[in-house]
């Protein structure tokens, strides 16, 4: 609106001198004419009545339209802005749940190996003394074994010796000389067991 009526006015200005110049007059832009005033305002008139009839409506339509897409637009992408908000917001969650779902079965392997591990070693520790015991058993019945075996050899030694003794039974020196030279016939690894 403003634009027509500047432009109505610059028409009005420049139409004057026009005007004047034709009439042969000499030519003062700053005096009024009142014939000139009624002409430019009749047309004034009648050119705002039908732009307001016929073009206002359409450019006010279209830049009320344009407005509105605006908005819609800084709605649309206020929108777009909040779904992405939320879409990051929901990938943060996930990743967190995802880590902290990774630390948890970290943490399962670990508590699952060290299990593991100490049951793997308990058994060992009773494997050990399961040897342990029946190396400790063997070796009892082995000693018994072989305590039995002295003392029949010991009694079979001291059988051997009463014979000698009372086959020779000289004196007391010669009872002596005689078990003495038993012994040292005996082989000295026989015995000690």
């Amino acid at each position: 609106m403003r634009i027509l009526s500047r432009g109505l006015l610059l028409l009005a200005v420049l139409s004057t001198p026009a005007l004047a110049a034709q009439e042969g007059e000499r030519v003062d832009l700053l005096s009024p004419s009142g014939g000139l005033m009624f002409w430019t305002l009749l047309i004034f008139i009648v050119l705002f009545f039908i732009l307001s009839r016929f073009a206002f409506k359409p450019i006010t339509a279209a830049v009320d339209a344009r407005e509105r897409a605006l908005e819609e637009a800084i709605e649309s992408a206020r929108r777009d802005r909040e779904e992405a908000a939320a879409v990051l917001a929901e990938h943060k969650r996930n990743l967190d749940a995802a880590r902290s779902e990774a630390q948890q079965f970290i943490a399962d392997g670990r508590a699952t190996a060290e299990k593991l591990r100490q049951d793997l070693l308990a058994e060992t520790r009773e494997q050990q003394q399961e040897m342990l015991e029946r190396a400790r058993h063997e070796i009892d019945a082995e000693k018994v074994k072989a305590v039995a075996e002295m003392r029949r050899e010991a009694v079979d030694l001291a059988i051997a010796a009463a014979g000698k003794v009372v086959s020779k039974n000289l004196d007391q020196a010669t009872n002596r000389e005689l078990v003495e030279s038993f012994l040292a016939s005996i082989a000295p690894g026989s015995v000690s067991r």
